[in-house]
């Protein structure tokens, strides 16, 4: 019997994204399946630093830019070849397909798409020169993986990858370890609202939009409460913006916390005002609490999340008028929380993970 493929995971840094999070899921997922498996990360800082998979071989090379981290890229993809190697950030594998040009064997490289290509490049999202930098590397890849159909059509067309290299694979999601914290309390509290609770939850950057649902919460009841959950470089401004629109006292931020899931539960409603996405984790995070999302048309593959997750558990609208119009059907919530779980199954985390693995043994003869 041939021996399993060996996979390299790599990241840039424990940074608290969505692609982090998933990337972390999978590297404790894929050994149970067949698939030994590794992690490099570039810089070790983050708050996801805690969640590495206990037993995970890891790596860190404690260098934040990656053109500084390309020697030691380099040097442990030669001591540990790996027979997969496997990114989730278009830059990243745009500098391992660099590396692997000068090395004297080729592992497989598999690219994971974490945004929608046109709404990224529309949004600003990514320097336009990592973005040729991508669509250069992408068609030599050996396996690029979507998280939605609309994701793949757009490799297809945008990078000309070809059909055959590309997997339509759901962002997997935790449902049991989700749903356990999610019956915890969240900390910091907040008094019970006396109206409904909103929580968006994010990376405090342009991307996520949390500046337009800011200037959107003035039309909404005075009794709302909205909690926005995250850190980054736009809080400060994000925080100046609500005070200066006069509603300090009606939207919190918490900062980045370790459980946002119990947040989720007692949510009457997730919003996700983004500008750009692929399929928001959030989202899918938010349904495995039992919590109904609204979300723009710009969030990636929410469309198609909402055609499986059922009527009323997914509402996109655009932002402006329409989006205030979905959140005032938002009801309030009542009973236990978290409420049963509306999450599709084909985003459970063991089935995820047997498909990605099953295609992954595939790409070793």
């Amino acid at each position: 019997m041939p021996e399993p493929p060996r996979c390299l995971l790599v990241l840039p840094s424990f940074a608290g994204g969505g692609a982090e999070r998933v990337t972390l899921l999978l590297a404790g997922l894929l050994p149970a399946c067949g698939v030994p498996t590794q992690l490099l990360v570039l810089d070790g800082r983050g708050p996801l630093a805690a969640s590495v998979p206990a037993g995970l071989p890891t790596k860190v090379l404690d260098h934040p830019r990656v053109r500084l981290a390309l020697r030691g890229i380099a040097r442990h993809l030669s001591r540990t070849r790996p027979d997969i190697v496997l990114s989730s950030f278009d830059y990243l594998t745009a500098a391992l397909a660099l590396v692997l040009l000068a090395a004297r064997w080729r592992p497989r490289l598999v690219a994971r798409e974490a945004n929608l290509p046109s709404l990224a490049t529309a949004g600003g999202g990514t320097n336009r020169w990592l973005r040729l930098a991508a669509r250069l590397a992408y068609p030599r890849c050996d396996l690029v993986i979507a998280s939605s159909r609309r994701m793949a059509d757009e490799l297809a067309a945008r990078y000309r990858v070809p059909a055959e290299k590309l997997l339509v694979l759901p962002n997997p999601v935790d449902e049991p370890a989700i749903r356990a914290q999610a019956a915890l309390d969240p900390a910091p509290a907040l008094d019970p609202p006396p109206g409904r609770l909103f929580v968006a939850a994010g990376r405090m950057v342009p991307q996520k939009g949390f500046d337009r649902l800011i200037a959107l919460w003035t039309g909404t009841r005075a009794d709302d409460r909205l909690v926005l959950l995250g850190d980054g470089p736009d809080r400060a401004a994000l925080e100046r913006q609500a005070a200066g629109l006069g509603l300090a006292g009606r939207i919190h931020f918490p900062g980045f916390v370790a459980n946002p899931w119990a947040w989720y539960a007692r949510a009457d409603a997730v919003l996700l005002p983004s500008r750009f996405e692929g399929m928001p984790n959030v989202a899918l995070e938010a349904l495995a609490c039992g919590t109904p999302v609204v979300a723009t048309p710009e969030s990636g593959g929410v469309a198609e999340l909402a055609a499986l997750a059922g009527p009323g558990a997914v509402r996109v609208a655009s932002m402006g008028a329409e989006f205030q119009a979905a959140l005032a059907t938002v009801e309030r919530g009542a009973g236990t929380r978290p409420a049963p779980s509306r999450l599709p199954a084909a985003y459970r985390a063991d089935g995820v993970a047997r498909a990605l693995s099953a295609r992954l043994r595939g790409l070793i003869p």
